[in-house]
């Protein structure tokens, strides 16, 4: 045996044994002081072969029997002379793999809360603060003499991203400020960043650092990448990643990562977020290209499920994505890959029937920020197959029943028809004002040039009301200029305008003053002008003589239901619907009884089957509007005038009070103001004309219409109506019967495709709960209600569309709402 070797062991075997059984202060600091010449930086050192045995061999023992040693009796032996700092200088100064090891093992290894476990967490404390951590990382990098051990590095690779958990479930409330996530990592972060400027001479040096990142984000992606990122964004890191070795120009860090942590690491959006792609390069160089996996990773999973962060962060994250993607000529076929499976999946029939909206959103933009990135050429060799994708999907968007998803198939078919096809007449839809593009700026982000890019994502409006087929473009009209429309053209400017200041405005027609004029003049006049005026009268006419309108109340609504818009009249579509609503409250029961009938006939469009629902929705309103009066119309002139040169004579009631409140002198006045008069819900009397007809055919299809089938935005505005007239046939004597008749509605219908028509479902199930007196519910529906809550439930928890999940969560605080109320009524 080397006689330096057995030096060594028995001077480290005589020094143990003193430090753990001596109880003189004075021989513990003799002792401590001869153990540390075998320490680096000594002021008086052993031999360099005597060192490196002690380090190899021995360290790890002294630190074990320093670490059971610290105890408060213990260390006053030497207070005065600096015991306990010349312990924490082994742990400091010596190899710091083995202190860190042998602190977390201390630490995990005690039994609960003790002045020796407090003493350890403050010595790994000042450890962590001394930078030991770097040394950690640095030590296994630079291990050239020989392999490094792979079960070591697993040890401290667990040991150093699991730190902040380990030291929470053992410290509990006495955790220190330096283990908390949101310090530790940032600062491990920096050390990476040291270790990468340390090891930059030896290209091999960089796997532990690299097995480090993945597992360190997995556990705090929020506080690890934002520091590390930005110490490697910058000119000055540039020599971390170019190096001086021609037959290696660079060592990505990340390069080396385990398999394992490809998705931790690579799936973390923060790092997406925080890092331009210019740094993704120099992190990652072409590892999407030699990993499958990574691959898989990138140009898969991080374009389709990265849709559940904020929508400020979206953007950044597929910007950088992309462009690391694009900044490459290596790469850059992948980019074309992705819009490929990207322009599929977003023209998908099933994605767009059960993907979230948040989700389609992020499709549509990462499509858009695609074509940005992507050259002229590169979208010519693959411009057909780009185009029957984007077209195919386009249809599927704009057979949706949600206005969201058409407006976003409008949007996406507007900018990505632009970039594909160029020379052709540009694609124009009736988009509404809250959608309006910004076209992407595509000439910089074709080029794959390292700087900064910048791309400009349509935004898309949040859903408001639209009404299918007028203004909205869902019928898929693509509108073109016409030809020679160009700038081509001669201009006007030398023209002489034509003089009118001399033309005056021509008399309008003459109003009807009888109801059946309106109806004669909107069937078979064919002067335009009193056709409008009986148009814009007819309100009016019906609210001030309700018995002339209930003698040709069923005439009258279905000319107005088949009435055209012959002539351009503002406001055509209102004082349609107006008219027709007054028409069902004049005369609700044959009215409604036609319209519902009407509902499942043939040969009518969607778009008049929806304005029965409309007409029969607002006509109940009115119908069970408390107090109600018959209401002053909206537009059209003045009933009946008087003959001329007849006087009215004025009610003598007015005319007494008028007298008496100017002759009388108050000293107070009360509120002027009066209640609502209190009346017979006039609904409740012909709610079953209104409610049960609409269920009568819904499971039948028809030539032109198929509410199972094609016709599905039919089908959730039924859902959506049935609810309302649920809703206001509240304390009627009809409601019981009317929320059986919807829950087994609803029960048939619950697991429908279209979010839309879920949706109306829901609101059906609410509307049931609010309008049922519960200990009605309770005594006729309590198998309905026991089904309804279990799918309920379900829903709020798996459903893909987010206003389903909220619907389905009201719904269920309803159900608990109704349950404790009654639980409190049959308390004693």
């Amino acid at each position: 045996m080397d006689p330096a070797v057995s030096a060594v062991r028995v001077a480290v075997r005589e020094a143990v044994h003193t430090l753990s059984s001596c109880e003189d202060g004075d021989r513990v600091l003799s002792t401590l002081g001869s153990l540390k010449r075998y320490l680096s930086g000594a002021e008086s050192p052993a031999p360099p072969g005597e060192q490196e045995e002690f380090a190899r061999v021995h360290f790890a023992a002294v630190l074990r029997c320093l670490a059971g040693r610290l105890s408060p009796g213990w260390l006053e032996l030497g207070a005065d002379d600096g015991l306990e700092e010349l312990c924490a200088s082994f742990f400091l100064e010596g190899p710091a793999d083995q202190a860190f090891l042998v602190l977390m093992e201390s630490i995990e290894g005690a039994a609960g809360p003790s002045f020796r476990l407090m003493k350890t967490a403050q010595l790994l404390a000042r450890f962590l603060g001394a930078g030991r951590m770097a040394a950690v990382m640095e030590g296994q990098c630079r291990r050239l003499g020989e392999p490094a051990s792979p079960l070591l590095q697993e040890t401290l690779l667990t040991k150093v991203v699991g730190l902040p958990d380990r030291l929470a479930n053992r410290l509990q409330r006495e955790n220190l400020d330096a283990f908390l996530p949101q310090n530790y990592f940032p600062l491990l972060a920096e050390e990476m960043v040291r270790v990468l400027q340390a090891v930059v001479d030896s290209l091999r040096g960089a796997g532990f650092q690299g097995s480090t990142a993945g597992p360190a984000h997995a556990h705090a992606p929020g506080c690890f990448w934002p520091q590390g990122v930005q110490g490697l964004d910058g000119p000055e890191t540039e020599p971390l990643f170019s190096g001086p070795f021609p037959e290696k120009p660079g060592c990505p860090p990340l390069q080396h990562s385990p398999e394992l942590c490809a998705w931790a690491e690579l799936g973390g959006d923060v790092l997406l977020r925080e890092a331009p792609p210019e740094v993704l390069s120099r992190l990652l160089g072409n590892l999407v290209i030699k990993n499958k996996k990574a691959q898989f990773v990138m140009t898969r999973k991080l374009l389709f499920l990265q849709y559940h962060h904020s929508v400020r962060a979206r953007t950044p994250m597929l910007q950088s994505l992309l462009g690391y993607l694009a900044a490459d000529s290596q790469r850059r076929p992948l980019l074309v890959q992705a819009l490929k499976g990207l322009l599929e999946t977003w023209g998908s029939a099933s994605a767009i029937r059960h993907a979230p909206l948040e989700q389609q959103r992020y499709l549509s933009k990462a499509v858009l920020i695609c074509l940005a990135r992507l050259g002229e050429a590169e979208l010519r060799d693959s411009r057909d197959e780009l185009l029957a994708s984007l077209m195919a999907g386009v249809k599927s968007r704009l057979d949706s029943s949600l206005p969201v998803v058409r407006r976003l198939g409008m949007i996406v078919a507007e900018t990505a028809s632009a970039r594909l096809h160029p020379e052709g007449p540009p694609l124009r839809f009736q988009v509404s004002q809250g959608c309006a593009l910004h076209v992407p700026p595509w000439g910089p982000l074709a080029s794959p040039g390292p700087g900064p890019q910048t791309c400009c994502v349509p935004a898309v409006a949040p859903e408001a009301a639209e009404t299918p087929g007028r203004g909205s473009g869902d019928g898929g009209v693509a509108q073109a200029p016409p030809e020679g429309s160009g700038s081509d053209l001669d201009s006007d400017d030398e023209l002489v305008p034509y003089d009118m200041s001399g033309d005056q405005e021509l008399k309008r027609s003459k109003a009807p003053t009888y109801v059946r004029d309106c109806l004669e003049a909107l069937t078979s006049c064919e002067d335009w002008g009193r056709w409008e005026a009986a148009l814009r009268a007819l309100e009016g006419l019906v609210i001030r003589n309700p018995a002339a309108a209930r003698e040709v109340s069923v005439e009258l609504a279905k000319v107005l239901l088949h009435l055209e818009e012959k002539t351009c009249v503002e406001g055509f579509e209102g004082l349609r619907q107006r008219a027709l609503v007054a028409v069902v409250v004049t005369d609700p029961a044959p009215v409604a009884e036609y319209l519902t009938t009407q509902f499942y006939a043939l040969n009518f469009s969607l778009r008049q089957r929806m304005d029965i629902l409309d007409v029969l929705t607002l006509a109940a309103q009115e119908l069970s509007r408390p107090g109600r009066l018959p209401k002053a119309p909206q537009c059209g002139p003045p009933g009946p005038a008087p003959p001329p040169g007849s006087t009215v004579a004025p009610a003598w009631r007015t005319v007494v009070e008028e007298r008496i409140r100017s002759k009388t002198r108050r000293f107070s006045k009360g509120s002027a103001r009066r209640g609502r008069d209190a009346g017979p819900n006039q609904f409740n009397v012909v709610a079953g004309y209104f409610f049960f007809p609409l269920l009568r055919h819904f499971d039948r299809p028809l030539v032109t219409f198929d509410l199972l089938g094609d016709d599905q935005l039919v089908l959730g505005r039924l859902a959506h109506t049935l609810g309302a007239l649920m809703c206001l046939a509240v304390n009627t004597a009809v409601a019981v019967p009317m929320g059986k008749a919807l829950l087994e509605f609803v029960w048939t219908l619950r697991f429908h495709g279209d979010a839309y028509v879920r949706r109306g479902l829901l609101s059906a199930v609410s509307s049931v709960l609010l309008s049922v007196p519960g200990e009605q519910l309770l005594a006729d529906l309590p198998d309905e209600l026991l089904e309804a809550r279990s799918w309920l439930a379900d829903v709020a928890e798996r459903d893909s569309d987010e206003d389903c999940r909220t619907l389905a969560i009201q719904a269920l605080l309803l159900l608990e709402k109704l349950r404790d109320r009654l639980l409190a009524l049959a308390a004693p």
